[in-house]
């Protein structure tokens, strides 16, 4: 773990709080004629639903995770955390803790040892990719949400019941070219026009979440990007 308590999440995505949880439709009807009993529409339909979402969840195995760079002081406690930070820590390796959005927060439990993510630096002067870092520990309790001196204590959140979770990640290497939002963001609009693995990559379609899950079709084309020059 690092030597302090750390912020691993944008000020944007701390300040917004997405609920991911859906309310499931439990209601059947009767059938009189024939004494059986029928799933209502609603039930077929959420069944579906939770279906696809579980499809969609498997596909993902890689990561972008933002965190702040730049010094910035919340509550007395500077939150900056670039990637130079994580590569002087013992073993490269820190908890990335901090994270206050469900969705988020979810993504983190869904993470597996040895899976890669890429280092994003945000709310900064120029927000991009910076390097890669691994899984090496999946989702256990953060103890930030317990500690009433860390910027992200959550009152509401109890030891018997803890509502946050982080991973513990190591360094793995530096991108051989910083990639920059802006570049992201001009290959988005060409795949969402033209069709390309961008065209639905989280950084723009949940540009809020501070952890966002990237398919490997998306991850293998951003990391192309290491080889051409910035558009």
């Amino acid at each position: 773990m690092p030597p302090k308590k750390i912020t691993r999440s944008s000020a944007k995505s701390n300040n917004t709080e997405e609920v991911d949880s859906q309310q499931n439709v439990n209601e059947e009807s009767g059938d009189s004629r024939t004494g059986k009993r029928k799933r209502s529409a609603a039930v077929k339909l959420d069944v579906k639903k939770n279906k696809s979402d579980q499809t969609t969840k498997a596909s993902y195995s890689y990561w972008l995770m933002k965190s702040e760079p730049e010094t910035r002081i919340e509550n007395g406690v500077d939150v900056k955390f670039g990637i130079d930070d994580l590569k002087v820590l013992p073993d490269q390796t820190g908890c990335w803790d901090g994270v206050r959005n469900y969705q988020a927060r979810n993504f983190m439990r869904d993470m597996k040892v040895g899976q890669q993510a890429f280092f994003y630096h945000s709310n900064c002067k120029e927000p991009g990719i910076a390097g890669l870092m691994k899984i090496v520990k999946e989702a256990y309790v953060d103890h930030t949400q317990f500690d009433k001196k860390d910027p992200h204590y959550d009152p509401s959140s109890k030891p018997d019941n803890p509502k946050w979770s982080m991973v513990d990640v190591q360094f793995e290497r530096m991108t051989q070219r910083f990639i920059s939002l802006s570049e992201l963001k001009n290959y988005h609009l060409q795949h969402k026009a033209k069709g390309g693995p961008l065209k639905d990559v989280a950084l723009f379609t949940r540009a809020r979440l501070s952890v966002q899950p990237l398919t490997a079709a998306e991850f293998d084309f951003v990391l192309s990007l290491e080889n051409v020059d910035p558009v």
